[in-house]
C-alpha cells in the first residue's frame, strides 16, 4: 500500500518538473472530450498523465471526421499513451498495478461500465487508499443517473439550447462547451481533493457531470425566472440589460459588435462618433433610459454606423474606449495578434506533419509556462516505458505484448 505523497512532491525528474502538479501521476481513462479535457488540464499543469487507451486501435476520436477531426489532437497533448485491453484478465491486472502507484484515476465511461470492468471506486480505494477517483458522467445521483448522455443532449434538456436559439428553434452552442466545462469542474475537484489529501492522507471520490454543469451555466436565467415569476425568453429575443449591445453592419459589408455598458462610455461614444444630438437627448441620459428607447435608438445608430468602414468603426471605438468586436471565425484565431503576442497559443505538430498554433490553458500563475512538453501521442507510444516505470520486468512486458494485452507503436 503506497503512502499518499504531499501535493507536488518531486518523485522523479521529468519534462515539466518545475510545474505546479509535478510528480502527480494520473491514469486518464477518458475518451471523446469530457474526460480528455480533464486530463489535459492536469497534464498542462505538469502532472504525468497516462492516457489508457483501448488496445490495439486506441481512442475512437483518432478516427473521427467532420467537427471531430481535431478532437484527439487538441485534447491529448502532454500525455503518454498506454494501449491496454481491459477485456482480458491480464489487462485488468496491469491496471491494478498501475492504480497502486497512481495519485489520480479519471474516467468518463457510460454508467456502470467501470463496475462491469471490476474497477468501481470502492475497489480502487482498497487497492490505493490515497487515490483520487474522478468519475465524469452525464448526471449526478438521482432519477437520471443511469441515462447515457451527450453534450448536445444536456444542452437541450438543460435550457442552454433554448436560450441560445430564437423561439421555436433551440440551438446548441458552437463548441462542445458542456463537455469542456464538465472536464474543467472535474479537474477543479481533483486538484481540491489533492490539496485535502495533504491534510488527511486519504483519497476520495470526485464527481463532475454534464447536466448539472449546464444548470450552473443557465443559473442566471433560473434566478431571473425565480425573481420575475416568468419564463425567460431566448437570448436573441429577450431584453438586454444594456441599452446598446448589438451587431452593426459596416459600409464594406462586414459586421461588428458594439457594447455600451456605462453612461461614461455612452458620452465618449457620442462624442467620437459625432452624435451630439443624441448626447444631449434627455431621453437617453442613463443606461436604463436607453434600454427603454431601444425601439428607435438602435435603428438610428445602425444607420449612422453603416456609413463607416470597418476600420473606421474600429479606430473610433478604440478612441472612445468602448467594447467592440469584429465577428471572426475560429480559423482566424490561428493568427490572432493578441493570442500570438500574449503567448496564448502553443505550436503543435499535426497528424499531417505540419505545425499549427493551438490554444494553451487560459490561465497564468506567476511565471509558469503551461506549454507543450509532449506532442499528442501515438496509440500505445509509451506502453513499454509506462510498464517499466510501474515495475514490470522485461519478461512480463514481452509476454503482455505477445498476448496483445498491451500494444506498443511509434507516433
Amino acid at each position: 500500500m503506497r503512502q499518499a505523497p504531499l501535493l507536488g512532491e518531486r518523485r522523479e525528474l521529468e519534462v515539466g518538473s518545475d510545474l505546479p502538479l509535478r510528480g502527480i501521476k494520473v491514469l486518464d481513462l477518458g475518451h471523446a472530450i469530457l474526460g480528455p479535457t480533464c486530463g489535459l488540464i492536469l497534464a498542462d499543469m505538469g502532472a504525468d498523465v497516462v492516457k489508457v487507451e483501448r488496445a490495439p486501435e486506441g481512442d475512437d476520436t483518432r478516427r473521427l471526421r467532420g467537427f471531430g477531426v481535431g478532437f484527439f489532437h487538441y485534447f491529448n497533448r502532454n500525455k503518454r499513451s498506454l494501449a491496454l485491453d481491459l477485456k482480458q484478465e491480464e489487462g485488468k491486472e496491469v491496471l491494478r498495478r498501475l492504480i497502486q502507484r497512481a495519485d489520480v484515476l479519471l474516467e468518463n465511461f457510460g454508467p456502470g461500465t467501470m463496475d462491469r470492468l471490476g474497477f468501481p471506486y470502492e475497489t480502487c480505494a482498497e487497492i490505493n487508499p490515497g487515490l483520487i477517483y474522478c468519475t465524469l458522467k452525464g448526471f449526478m445521483p438521482g432519477p437520471y443517473e443511469k441515462r447515457p448522455s451527450l453534450d448536445n443532449l444536456v444542452q437541450m434538456m438543460g435550457g442552454l439550447a433554448y436560450m441560445t436559439g430564437p423561439k421555436g428553434r433551440p440551438l446548441r452552442a458552437g463548441t462542445s462547451v458542456i463537455d469542456i466545462v464538465g472536464g474543467m469542474f472535474g479537474a477543479m475537484g481533483i486538484i481540491t481533493a489533492l490539496y485535502e489529501r495533504t491534510r488527511t492522507g486519504k483519497g476520495q471520490l470526485v464527481r463532475a457531470t454534464l447536466f448539472e454543469a449546464t444548470a450552473f451555466l443557465v443559473g442566471q436565467h433560473m434566478a431571473m425566472a425565480a425573481i420575475t415569476g416568468q419564463a425567460p425568453p431566448p437570448m436573441p429575443e429577450g431584453q438586454m440589460p444594456w441599452g446598446i449591445y448589438d451587431l452593426f453592419d459596416s459600409r464594406d459589408g462586414e459586421m461588428i459588435f458594439l457594447g455600451i455598458t456605462s453612461d461614461q462610455q455612452w458620452e465618449r461614444f457620442c462624442e467620437v462618433f459625432g452624435l451630439k444630438d443624441l448626447a444631449g437627448d434627455q431621453r437617453l441620459r442613463t443606461n436604463n433610459d436607453r434600454v427603454r428607447e431601444r425601439a428607435w435608438l438602435i435603428p438610428r445608430l445602425k444607420e449612422e454606423v453603416s456609413r463607416l468602414s470597418t476600420s473606421e468603426i474600429v479606430e473610433r471605438s478604440e478612441k472612445a474606449s468602448i467594447p467592440y468586436a469584429p465577428i471572426l471565425r475560429p480559423d482566424q484565431l490561428l493568427e490572432d495578434p493578441q493570442l500570438l503576442k500574449g503567448g496564448g497559443l502553443v505550436e503543435t505538430v499535426l497528424p499531417s506533419g505540419k505545425k499549427a498554433r493551438l490554444p494553451k490553458l487560459p490561465l497564468r500563475l506567476d511565471d509558469y509556462d503551461f506549454g507543450l512538453r509532449r506532442e499528442p501521442p501515438g496509440v500505445g507510444e509509451h506502453s513499454r516505458e509506462v510498464l517499466e516505470e510501474a515495475g514490470f520486468s522485461q519478461e512480463e512486458i514481452e509476454s503482455l505484448l505477445g498476448k496483445k494485452v498491451v500494444t506498443c507503436s511509434p507516433r
